[in-house]
């Protein structure tokens, strides 16, 4: 089967707390939940069906992957490394927050390999294009651009506005999005609320165009299939929206 000419990314994709932090945290685990972008691997991830899949299993409020070197508390408390979760909670006990050496020691064991390993990819691979894929709440959090609007689309796709893809690529992708999902065009938002993050920024069209890509989580965190007292969501629910993404990007590459 010959592979998609794509590169996906996954930057948010685990609730894994790094070993170095113990003993730091006040956290909790519905509150590392709330701040993840719960079950994107398994919504995202095709596989040996593309390229190269980017993933991690580190949770974004301790490394968040897709902010820059200089993005820190306290200008940004929703920064590279959090002080606080995107809904104002503490992350650290009050006088245990990472020193400089801490999270010098964070970045080079969590987020340099992984920007690392997207420029590995940029080097060795013949891309038609990249995917930067999250997942986003169905109103925004206290940490937002659009904290004061109302609920959000079911997809968010967006190219900085044109900087990092081609319009044309982008609306190929949200129609293919619509079709493959059963959704309407108008519950897809291009470049709102959302721009396209650090990732997108920094990588798109460097050579290869960018998107970025964000599901609303009432299609899985929402009745029947999600179970709040676990946190756990129906497999079978999770396989569908995996198998529609897998469509999407088959209906794409069929009309470029």
């Amino acid at each position: 089967m010959n592979k998609l000419p794509i590169l996906l990314s996954i930057p948010h994709g685990g609730i894994r707390q790094p070993s170095e932090l113990e003993g730091h945290l006040s956290i909790t685990n519905k509150d590392l939940f709330d701040d993840s972008d719960p079950f994107v691997v398994e919504l995202y991830d095709l596989g040996d069906k593309v390229q190269r899949v980017i993933k991690t299993d580190i949770a974004r409020a301790f490394v968040d992957l897709n902010r820059s070197l200089q993005d820190m508390p306290p200008d940004n408390p929703d920064g590279l490394i959090k002080s606080k979760t995107c809904y104002d909670k503490p992350i650290y006990t009050n006088g245990k927050e990472p020193d400089d050496s801490l999270k010098t020691m964070l970045i080079e064991l969590y987020y340099r390999p992984y920007h690392q390993a997207i420029q590995k990819s940029i080097d060795e691979l013949d891309l038609k294009l990249c995917l930067d894929c999250h997942s986003m709440a169905s109103t925004a959090p206290y940490f937002s651009p659009d904290k004061n609007n109302s609920k959000r689309p079911l997809f968010c796709i967006s190219n900085n506005d044109g900087q990092t893809s081609s319009q044309e690529m982008l609306e190929l992708l949200a129609d293919s999005i619509s079709e493959s999902y059963s959704i309407g065009r108008q519950e897809i938002s291009l470049n709102n609320p959302f721009h396209g993050g650090h990732i997108t920024r920094t990588y798109g069209n460097n050579p290869f165009p960018w998107i970025q890509v964000e599901m609303n989580r009432d299609l899985y965190l929402s009745k029947p299939w999600f179970n709040e007292e676990t946190l756990s969501v129906d497999a079978t629910h999770l396989q569908k929206l995996n198998n529609q993404f897998e469509n999407t990007l088959e209906h794409f590459f069929s009309k470029i």
